[in-house]
């Protein structure tokens, strides 16, 4: 049976990476971790869209000793979290070595379970100068993880290269722009939906759905012009 694991936040990236992956897997697993999040509500955002999405297996992970590590404004109450006029070369939300455990732990359970094949919705195009959001990085980590459990693994980032703009096009292209618009949790104050519209997050976000309809928009007009000539 092909496998894969999602890792899974509940957010835009990594439920239109899901989405993508029922289409292409015959079982899917989600992953959610617990490291102590402030917007904490993500855990729950995440067990709701597997539910709506039908996905069965959904494993929650303890990992809050992360929290004690990792000084981060995700992890700690009085770090404002950065706005989108934000001028760090990284900004506060990084919360240093997340994706090292995640995907290590990801990577454990898809041994245990035969999954070949680990999906995470990293990107290096729109990724907030986050150097654990990269190719090379995640590149190194398979090598890692094949090399350290003698167990092969594919770890697919389709995210990877696309603008915001080309993933709200990937939901829309699976007929979910709606569902992952109003269900998913992507900004760092923990608002669902359109968020709070003031962190790196949500401006991201916004900025790409704007571009998106905009030249879906242009699209549609340059179609009905030639359409009456």
């Amino acid at each position: 049976m092909n496998k894969a694991i999602v890792i899974f936040s509940g957010g835009q990236d990594s439920t239109t990476c899901l989405i993508q992956a029922q289409q292409h897997f015959d079982e899917i697993h989600c992953v959610t971790f617990d490291y102590g999040q402030r917007h904490k509500q993500e855990i729950e955002v995440a067990r709701n869209i597997c539910k709506k999405l039908e996905v069965y297996q959904h494993k929650i992970m303890d990992v809050t000793l992360l929290n004690e590590l990792s000084i981060s404004a995700l992890t700690r109450d009085d770090i404002p979290v950065p706005s989108q006029h934000y001028d760090q070369d990284i900004p506060s939300s990084f919360v240093p070595g997340r994706n090292i455990l995640f995907l290590t732990l990801a990577g454990i359970y898809a041994y245990q379970i035969g999954a070949k094949t680990l999906i995470t919705g990293v990107c290096e195009t729109d990724f907030s100068n986050y150097p654990d959001c990269r190719h090379d990085f995640v590149q190194a980590q398979q090598k890692v993880l094949s090399l350290g459990m003698d167990y092969e693994l594919d770890i697919q980032t389709p995210l990877m290269w696309l603008t915001k703009a080309e993933t709200w096009a990937l939901a829309d292209q699976y007929k979910q722009l709606e569902f992952i618009k109003n269900e998913t949790l992507t900004c760092y104050n923990g608002i669902i939906g359109t968020g709070c519209q003031s962190c790196i997050a949500c401006d991201l976000r916004q900025k790409g759905l704007e571009a998106y309809l905009a030249s879906k928009e242009n699209e549609l007009h340059h179609s009905t012009t030639h359409n009456f000539l």
